[in-house]
């Protein structure tokens, strides 16, 4: 016991000794009902409006190293949310196809289009959601971050070196944004969308998003004809042709799909180019109605 009370209050105990029996001055026998009431442990949870020099699949501690993002960056946190509801009072953080992963993909594709100022799948941009350690959301963590990055091209996601914030990447002139390519085609299978300026000879141009059904991966695989009729139907909209059955002799198209985990996560947003592959094209087609996408 006074070894105890030693540890714990070695200033008092001494007192106590040099005092004899008695109780000093100011001294209520109750070493315990001054000491100060301990502050709440406080959660941790990253910061939105950061960036950081590499990128996290999951959310360490650790690795958490946020910068400005008028320094050199490869990535930028633009949201950070919570989850709530079925699927957070599990031991573990959602898996790949879950319901919490499915939502906090759903919410992180919502923030980041409203952030860049289009649909973020129009662009240059890629996203990952990122979730706490193990050991933090056993804890209690239940954030999710939305982070953001600047690829390569539509082909090479390789994750650029950059500075400045993302926010409005995709309004105005937008040198993110897909507008014009040359497909480079092997055995009719494309290998390779190059960019190139409008004003260029060309051959495919983005004419928008076709989202998907919530259908599994293979049936999406299965159903070719239904991608190549809805990316039809946005080149129409984009070109401002009737949707029709005309719209065969008027342009191909080509499509991008999501990876598989995207697809399970719920990106289902299906990135679809209209394709002349029998003459030159100098111009954008957007708005260029009949004349400029005439029936061949």
């Amino acid at each position: 016991m006074r070894r105890w009370l030693t540890a714990v209050a070695g200033g008092a105990a001494v007192a106590l000794v040099l005092a004899g029996c008695g109780t000093p001055a100011g001294v209520d026998r109750d070493l315990t009902d001054d000491w100060p009431a301990p502050v709440a442990a406080q959660q941790f949870v990253p910061a939105a409006g950061v960036c950081h020099h590499s990128s996290q699949q999951v959310g360490f501690l650790s690795g958490y190293n946020p910068m400005e993002c008028g320094e050199s960056h490869r990535v930028e946190t633009i949201h950070v949310g919570t989850l709530t509801g079925p699927g957070t009072e599990r031991g573990t953080p959602p898996p790949p196809g879950s319901e919490g992963m499915r939502a906090a993909q759903a919410n992180c594709q919502t923030e980041v289009s409203k952030a860049v100022g289009a649909d973020w799948r129009s662009g240059r941009l890629g996203l990952t959601v990122v979730l706490p350690s193990a050991p933090a959301w056993a804890g209690g963590a239940r954030w999710y971050r939305c982070d953001v990055t600047e690829i390569t091209s539509i082909d090479d996601t390789a994750v650029d070196l950059r500075t400045g914030s993302l926010r409005g990447a995709l309004t105005g002139a937008a040198p993110l944004a897909y507008r014009c390519f040359n497909p480079k085609l092997v055995k009719d299978k494309v290998e390779e969308m190059v960019a190139v300026s409008c004003t260029a000879k060309h051959h495919a141009e983005f004419v928008g998003i076709w989202q998907a059904p919530d259908i599994s991966y293979a049936e999406f695989g299965r159903t070719t004809k239904r991608t190549h009729r809805a990316c039809q139907s946005l080149t129409a909209k984009y070109a401002k042709v009737p949707d029709n059955s005309q719209l065969d002799f008027r342009a191909g198209t080509i499509y991008y799909q999501p990876y598989e985990q995207e697809w399970r996560n719920g990106n289902r947003g299906v990135q679809c180019f209209l394709w002349i592959s029998d003459r030159n094209l100098t111009r954008s087609l957007r708005n260029a109605g009949n004349k400029g996408l005439p029936v061949t």
